[in-house]
């Protein structure tokens, strides 16, 4: 075959498939995870989360969790549930959690953030920043002793 031309089986085959990574946490898949008892799954949680689902789920995690999941039974099939807004901002991410939208806020208003299976495991704060990133510009007046010397006009 000349370099120019294409076999003409894969050409009628048509473009590959994609084929996409299935999610795994920790070497256990997403459905496993969703069947999971709540014991089994803290356990494959670092330790900072294990202490604190050791110490017990408190009545607004828990009024938390219950708002997502009466939000996702009030959507309609293939749609978006409602946004449920918290300022649980130290709620760890659990698997049925997943596909939800929650407004976090962060201090002055609520980030909507939709819950995706890479999020499990990590606190709801990391997902909504507190603080606005610096974005470093030219040193202003008083920066450096050089900067005394500069006339002011």
């Amino acid at each position: 075959m000349a370099d120019g031309e294409i076999d003409p089986e894969l050409a009628a085959a048509g473009p590959k498939k994609r084929t996409f990574r299935k999610f795994s946490y920790r070497g256990v898949d997403l459905d496993a995870l969703l069947d999971m008892s709540s014991e089994d799954l803290v356990q494959l949680f670092p330790a900072r989360a294990r202490r604190r689902f050791s110490r017990g789920l408190k009545r607004k995690p828990m009024a938390l969790v219950k708002k997502l999941r009466k939000a996702k039974s009030n959507a309609p099939a293939g749609e978006k549930p409602e946004p449920v807004r918290t300022h649980l901002r130290n709620m760890i991410i659990m698997p049925e959690m997943i596909g939800s939208l929650v407004g976090i806020y962060n201090g002055k208003m609520f980030n909507q953030v939709e819950i995706k299976p890479e999020m499990i495991g990590h606190y709801l704060a990391e997902f909504s920043l507190s603080y606005k990133p610096v974005k470093h510009g030219r040193p202003g007046i008083g920066a450096t002793h050089s900067s005394r010397f500069i006339p002011l006009k």
